[in-house]
């Protein structure tokens, strides 16, 4: 078929060719001279880019980018004789189905025979038209190619019309990587860079990779043209800032908007075109470990503010603006993203300390390879002891002996030599800390950062560009720390302390961390401060860094008393806690109470009432450590009071049952149990009563209790915790319609005695009541109806339900078998009939339980 004019150009008069997408000016043809109107004699496919207006835009059509898909093929060439002019007829056409799959740069078959035998080459498609017939509706796209067309038959307009703009997307996504790959005129290269935005912005395709794409394009031509100036470099940015608003920029564009930040922080792109990138990347990225070079762009972008002459306000403003006006922030995202790009930055101050510790490599290593292991410095160990000082030479005559030193120099650590004092030289009061069995295992965080107290400081000096990276990240903790929808999601993150050793010991980063932990110890919400402690057993925790002792520990123990009473306000008030503060802490804690502190004065009256102290000497020690203060000694005499009451209340004596009013509350129950002797009291009644877990203070001291019923009442969690480690004894509970969770529950699993547990109507779930099954040996009756346990349950029982009545059915349809013939009647109809059990619908305990009974029944037939 001619388009040209040689022939059969009357065969396509009634076709309707649908407008095309605007050409955008590219580099070889804005530097080539353009033809004019009426030259006629050039040659075939040079004359200008036709500039047509995009049709779907305008409508509001979108398509999704086609990558590969079924579509009729059929090849028409430009006819050359009159026979061949009849063989290319619109009648005589072949069409041919094709697999085809559009690569970066041509258009490929699946099976390439016939008419797609070879690919075709975006750089061969001329032009790109929409066609449709009046008499004939078939939905093509025609492909104008040297020497004919290639036309593609789609099923419906809408496939027609995304396989056009598909392969229109990808002939010019093709032609400028093309172009911009060797530029010679950089004045031209950017107006290329504005068009090529322009195109993806105004494209009717909806898919990540189309704006993806030129920035991929735009990031090549970057990274292999470095000699750019920084005015290139601001146009560049400002040119691709559209695609920036809805996109993450790739790792190679990363890069360069990282040297832009650091070679330029004043810029106006920074705070312009930055500042939306950044916050889109805060708000909506998932994981920093995937694409770790959008959390070094967000880094540098903050100490590029942080550069600017009011630094730190401006700081402070962008963390306002990520945050939101109102309390709750609406994004949650920001914060984890926020805290990892901190983690990491106030990792990169140390990074020289902990490759010189570790022998690993750096980050910057990592980035442009690591070197070779021969090249590496031998590894250094990690308990590096203080060196000697050096001997001085002996004295001569004329020589005046060396003055005495007044105390020992402080121990610097920098970055060529580390000298961490590890050896811990403590008084006998950490006795009590045990070493775990065995050598092999690896320290303590304490253990590995104590400062001997020989020593008068530790300090670590940081280059000057380190210590402005680590006060800015340090603001940023803080600042996150005093909004109050954040602070429980913050401390979670930092509960497993996420930081080096050598942050820990260096004393400026402590410093400006102890307000964040200040902040913590402060809000009454559990989930807040009860990630001051450790996350497991035999980990240290920020309780244990900021008490006396502590290697962060710069005061007296404010923070440590202030930490103690929150937590012993909470639900912590338990003898594990109690015990861990005797064993560990129990100098400084008789130091606060000597000083007079009410918290440790309380802690001292709290290890006394609960037996804790098990030594005689300390015991006096504590009890002359309360009086010697009138805080401490009003708190000992009413302990006095109470010991004296709990021996009359443990008098044997009294009822052995006993049962509250309705309506009674935890007063009327304390004035009760002070009023006489209850030491044989085993059955105690609250049920429908407006007791709370603060009776729980009461119920302890009553030794031998063994059946205690809270039905209905508005006993917690917290009362659940202190029961489970003061009665031991207790055999019978009845909780049924309170308000207990699984956080009180698990709690149950240390009291031994129990056997029978009534969990009724509470918060119960299934994993929780497996777990009280497995750890309760004696537990012979438990009540969990109307809980998320008893659906379990209930299915199972359903299955069995229907197992038996399958089972009478048969029994029934048998019986009235024999009825009709009481004659043929025998014994062994049970095992015949039983055969057609549904055993799938049966767990396994249920199938052996069926099979026993089978297998009984069988055995009963000779009888």
């Amino acid at each position: 078929m001619d388009f040209n004019g040689s022939g059969g150009g009357n065969e396509l008069h009634n076709n309707q060719f649908y407008p095309c997408e605007e050409s955008k000016p590219l580099l070889d043809e804005m530097s080539a001279p353009t033809p004019p109107e009426g030259n006629n004699n050039a040659k075939q496919g040079a004359g200008p880019p036709c500039r047509r207006s995009l049709l779907p835009c305008s409508s509001g059509m979108r398509y999704k980018l086609l990558q590969e898909g079924d579509i009729q093929v059929c090849v028409v060439k430009h006819p050359r004789t009159f026979l061949s002019k009849i063989l290319t007829s619109k009648f005589l056409r072949r069409w041919e189905p094709h697999h085809l799959t559009l690569t970066n740069s041509s258009l490929v078959s699946a099976t390439p025979t016939g008419y797609m035998e070879t690919a075709l080459s975006y750089s061969c498609i001329e032009d790109l038209q929409l066609l449709s017939w009046d008499n004939a509706p078939k939905y093509c796209v025609q492909l104008s190619v040297p020497g004919g067309t290639v036309l593609l038959q789609a099923a419906n307009s809408y496939l027609r019309d995304q396989w056009f703009h598909s392969l229109q997307w990808k002939k010019k996504i093709y032609k400028y990587r093309k172009v911009l790959n060797n530029p010679s005129r950089w004045e031209v290269v950017l107006k290329e860079i504005r068009a090529l935005v322009d195109m993806a912005l105004t494209s009717p395709l909806h898919d990540e990779s189309i704006h993806q794409a030129p920035l991929h394009i735009i990031s090549t031509l970057l990274a292999e043209n470095t000699n750019l100036s920084a005015q290139d470099h601001e146009n560049i940015i400002v040119a691709i800032a559209p695609l920036l608003e809805n996109n993450h920029p790739p790792p190679d564009l990363c890069e360069f908007f990282c040297k832009h930040c650091r070679e330029r922080p004043r810029s106006m792109v920074v705070i312009e075109v930055f500042t939306p990138v950044v916050q889109r990347i805060l708000k909506h990225n998932m994981d920093f470990g995937k694409c770790p070079r959008l959390r070094l762009f967000t880094q540098e972008y903050i100490l590029a503010l942080n550069e600017l002459n009011a630094g730190m306000e401006v700081v402070k403003k962008f963390i306002q603006s990520m945050h939101g006006p109102t309390g709750q922030c609406p994004h949650p995202r920001v914060l984890p993203n926020l805290v990892a790009v901190c983690l990491a930055a106030i990792y990169s101050c140390y990074e020289e300390f902990i490759n010189s510790r570790d022998n690993s490599p750096s980050l910057k290593e990592i980035r442009n390879g690591c070197q070779q292991q021969s090249e590496r410095k031998p590894p250094m160990p990690l308990r590096l002891l203080r060196p000697e000082p050096p001997t001085p030479p002996p004295p001569t005559a004329l020589s005046p002996p060396p003055p005495l030193p007044l105390s020992p120099p402080p121990s610097i650590v920098n970055s060529s030599e580390i000298m961490v004092e590890l050896e811990r030289n403590n008084n006998t009061a950490n006795v009590l800390h045990k070493t775990p069995a065995g050598g092999d295992s690896e320290p303590n965080l304490i253990d590995c950062l104590l400062v001997s107290p020989a020593l008068n400081a530790l300090s670590i000096q940081l280059p000057a560009q380190a210590d402005r990276v680590l006060a800015c990240f340090a603001l940023i903790l803080k600042m996150l720390s005093d909004y109050d929808d954040w602070r429980p999601a913050l401390a979670s993150l930092l509960q497993p302390i996420p930081f080096p050793k050598e942050a820990l010991a260096h004393a400026k980063f402590t410093k400006e961390l102890k307000y964040v932990i200040q902040r913590f110890a402060e809000d009454p919400r559990q989930e807040v401060h009860s990630c001051l402690l450790s996350v497991r057993s035999g980990k240290d925790g920020w309780f244990q860094l900021y008490s006396p002792g502590g290697v962060a520990c710069d005061d007296d123990g404010e923070l440590f008393a202030s930490m103690v009473h929150i937590l012993m306000g909470s639900c912590y008030k338990t003898k594990k806690f109690l015990l861990s503060l005797a064993e560990n802490k129990l100098g400084p804690c008789m130091l606060l109470a000597l000083r007079g502190n009410q918290t440790m004065v309380e802690i001292l009256c709290l290890m006394l009432e609960y037996n804790i102290i098990e030594n005689k000497d300390t015991q006096l020690q504590i009890i002359s450590t309360l009086e010697s203060t009138q805080v401490g000694l009003r708190m000992y005499e009413q302990l006095c009071d109470r010991q004296r009451e709990l021996k009359e209340l443990q008098r044997k004596g009294g009822p052995t049952r006993l049962t509250l009013p309705s309506k009674s509350t935890d007063a009327d129950l304390a004035r009760l149990l002070s009023s006489g002797s209850f030491g044989n009291l085993e059955n105690l009644s609250l049920a429908f009563t407006n007791v709370t877990s603060a009776c729980a203070e009461q119920l302890i001291k009553l030794p031998s209790l063994k059946q205690l019923n809270l039905w209905s009442t508005q006993f917690g969690d917290a009362g659940l915790r202190l029961l489970s480690e003061h009665l031991a004894c207790l055999q019978v509970l009845n909780l049924c319609e309170t308000p207990v969770t699984d956080a009180g529950l698990l709690a149950l699993s240390s009291m031994k005695s129990l056997c029978s547990l009534n969990m009724n109507s509470t918060k119960l779930t299934a994993d929780t009541y497996e777990d009280l099954k497995a750890k309760l040996p004696n537990l012979k009756e438990v009540d969990v109806r109307y809980t998320e346990a008893c659906s379990v349950h209930r299915s199972e029982g359903l299955h069995l339900g229907l197992f038996f009545l399958d089972l009478l059915k048969s029994l029934f349809s048998v019986l009235l078998q024999q009825a009709s013939q009481p004659c043929t009647f025998h014994p062994g109809w049970l095992k015949a009939n039983m055969v057609t059990t549904p055993w799938n619908l049966l767990s396994p305990a249920q199938s052996a339980r069926a099979s026993a009974v089978k297998q009984r029944s069988q055995g009963g037939e000779s009888s």
